[in-house]
Parts: structure tokens; C-alpha cells; sequence
């Protein structure tokens, strides 16, 4: 028998499932260091300049995927490199009106990002605490369910208090608050290792 599931937080915490067959250059993974970058909004309906409105849909989210076989699922308790935060590049656009508008949205896509790493994290934290030996393979969708809603109400704040990054200021303040709770869970990077319990 085999245990086998994939869930995804993606956008605005949306559940859908994701293609395995995507490739490398379909999706952009998280990695602390690459920013995302204007010509990263591949969409056919991305547009900068030529209207007076502006919008953002930023394709970055997290996805849970494993295959093992139940043998393997009761001894397995770091999850962690089953959790995947990628940016999908060609369901990902950006409208603006001018470029200045578009480099504040970008601003904020940057803050999203990042955003879904924290929460990438805190699952990673959970599934590896709540884990064991004898779980069933749906053990992880409390947690899952907890983090969506707490995801969900924490990008709508961040959108509604920066005008989706047209108040750059405000957007700076939060995106430092995000990079810190990033840190402060340094164990839960996807190729980490969480500590032992009582080290």
C-alpha cells in the first residue's frame, strides 16, 4: 500500500493541485536570495502602461506532495523537503499603468513570495511536530487548514494596509516582519534539518 497526497497553497491560499510533470523552467523555487523581477510576470495579460487601473495576480504559493510506502510514511517525521514554495511565472500578472506603479506592485508580489515561505515554514514546523509513527496520511490537514486561514487573513491586511505596495513605507515595515519570522524558523528550510527534541 502506498500513502500518497498533494495539496498546494497558491495566490490568495487557494487550494489546487499541482502538475507533476511541471518543469524547471515553469516555476521559479524559493530560495532567499533570487528576487522576483518585472519580466517574471509572463501572462499574456501583463501590461505596463496604457491604462489608468492596476492589479496583481501573483501566482507564488506552497504545495505538499509525497509518495511512500506505508512502511515508510510511519517512520518518516521531516517532511520538509516535501514542501515546495515556488512562483509560476506564465499564471503570474502584473498591470500598471506606468512603471512606477509597477515597481510598487512588485514590491509587493516580492512581499507575497516571501510570505508564502514563512507559511511554507510554519507547515514544515507543524507536519514535523505532529507527525507520529502511527499518524494517518491525513494528519497534516488541521495544521493545513490553520495556516490557510491565518495566510489568507494576513495577505488580505498586507493588501488592504499598502494598497497592494503603493504605500511603499507600510510595505517595507511589513515585508521586515516576514524576512525576521523567516529567520526565527531557520530549521524548516526546505533541504533543513529540524533538531532533535530536548537539544
Amino acid at each position: 500500500m502506498n500513502a500518497s497526497l498533494r495539496w498546494s497553497l497558491l495566490g490568495l491560499c487557494a487550494l489546487f493541485g499541482l502538475d507533476g510533470r511541471l518543469h524547471a523552467q515553469d516555476v521559479i523555487p524559493w530560495d532567499g536570495i533570487r528576487q522576483l523581477e518585472l519580466s517574471d510576470f509572463r501572462s499574456p495579460a501583463t501590461q505596463i502602461g496604457g491604462g489608468n487601473s492596476y492589479s496583481l495576480q501573483s501566482a507564488a504559493g506552497f504545495d505538499f506532495g509525497f509518495q511512500m510506502s506505508t512502511g515508510e510514511f510511519m517512520f518518516t517525521k521531516n517532511f520538509n523537503g516535501k514542501v515546495n514554495c515556488t512562483f509560476r511565472p506564465a499564471a503570474s500578472v502584473l498591470m500598471a499603468p506606468d512603471s512606477a506603479i509597477a515597481r510598487q506592485l512588485l514590491g509587493f508580489a516580492r512581499y507575497q513570495f516571501d510570505l508564502n515561505e514563512l507559511y511554507a515554514r510554519k507547515f514544515r514546523k507543524r507536519l514535523y511536530e505532529e507527525k507520529g509513527a502511527f499518524s494517518d496520511v491525513s494528519f497534516f490537514r488541521p495544521a493545513y487548514d490553520a495556516l490557510q486561514q491565518e495566510m489568507a487573513e494576513r495577505h488580505a491586511r498586507a493588501a488592504a494596509d499598502t494598497d497592494i505596495g503603493r504605500q511603499e513605507e507600510a510595505l517595507q515595515a511589513l515585508h521586515r516582519e516576514v524576512i525576521t519570522e523567516i529567520a526565527l524558523l531557520k530549521d524548516y528550510c526546505r533541504s533543513c534539518k529540524p533538531p532533535r527534541k530536548g537539544r
